[in-house]
């Protein structure tokens, strides 16, 4: 006799806490507990707390765009302004509306809203910043999530498990960044060349950058900062030697809205 989805998915809970020596549920089923205690890698690149230093005075357009474009392609993003196939053409105003970004760029005011000055460098003012999620200390998205879909890691990295994402979206109202996008329709026709080595998403649900945690995992560095030729530099906030502690011991640098209190990782050289 059959089973349902339901009663499967109960029997397999029990069989995988009989399994496991019988340990708690809740500490079976944190979020991306069980992946990292049954898949060690000795090559991983490890931290205490990673952060990103964003150069935009080596950040040009085209390194800016080889980034997102670097990004979004070991992610399998999809693209709906530029779908791979005809058929799948959207009007431009609605494709624009459910497009998912990761990484993207804006300007000073949309970047840093209330950190304008009467006689501010014309320069700075129409920049492009590289803008992505902050990965910040305090992250609000976190505490408003109701199935921990969205959860911190030890190392800082907020990361998003997509499988217990429920498409509330309460994590895209309490990011003041806007560094998360849903998918409101399927997204795997509008990916031009699927990459293996990341799972596809399902309509329904939210995603947004993870600092490349599954690279990391895989002794490698996020695939924007590879692109960047050295604009971008990723490391370990927590090591004094590291090149992101050094860089901001040398260089003047600000934060997206940091009165927030949320305590952002990113930080930006100008």
């Amino acid at each position: 006799m059959g089973i349902d989805r339901r009663e499967f998915i109960r029997l397999a809970g029990l069989s995988a806490l009989l399994g496991l020596g019988g340990k708690g549920a809740f500490e079976l089923l944190a979020p991306g507990r069980v992946d990292a205690q049954m898949m060690p890698e000795p090559t991983a690149l490890k931290g205490k707390r990673w952060a990103m230093v964003v150069n935009q005075k080596k950040l040009d357009d085209a390194t800016a765009q080889a980034c997102i474009a670097a990004c979004h392609h070991v992610h399998n993003v999809p693209d709906y302004l530029n779908p791979p196939d005809d058929k799948l053409k959207l009007d431009p105003a609605v494709a624009n509306r459910y497009q998912i970004k990761w990484l993207w760029t804006t300007h000073f005011h949309n970047a840093f809203p209330g950190e304008e000055q009467p006689n501010l460098a014309e320069k700075v003012e129409h920049m492009n910043f590289l803008v992505l999620c902050n990965h910040c200390q305090n992250p609000p998205c976190v505490r408003v999530c109701p199935t921990k879909a969205t959860f911190q890691r030890e190392d800082g990295i907020v990361m998003m498990d997509m499988h217990r994402c429920i498409g509330c979206r309460f994590c895209m109202a309490g990011c003041p960044f806007g560094a998360r996008s849903f998918n409101w329709r399927d997204p795997r026709p509008y990916i031009k060349e699927q990459f293996p080595g990341y799972p596809t998403r399902e309509i329904g649900v939210v995603e947004k950058c993870t600092f490349c945690a599954e690279r990391l995992a895989q002794g490698m560095m996020p695939a924007c900062v590879e692109a960047s030729g050295g604009a971008l530099i990723f490391g370990d906030l927590e090591d004094e030697k590291s090149e992101v502690r050094q860089s901001l011991r040398t260089y003047f640098t600000i934060r997206r809205k940091a009165h927030l209190g949320t305590n952002p990782q990113v930080y930006y050289i100008v």
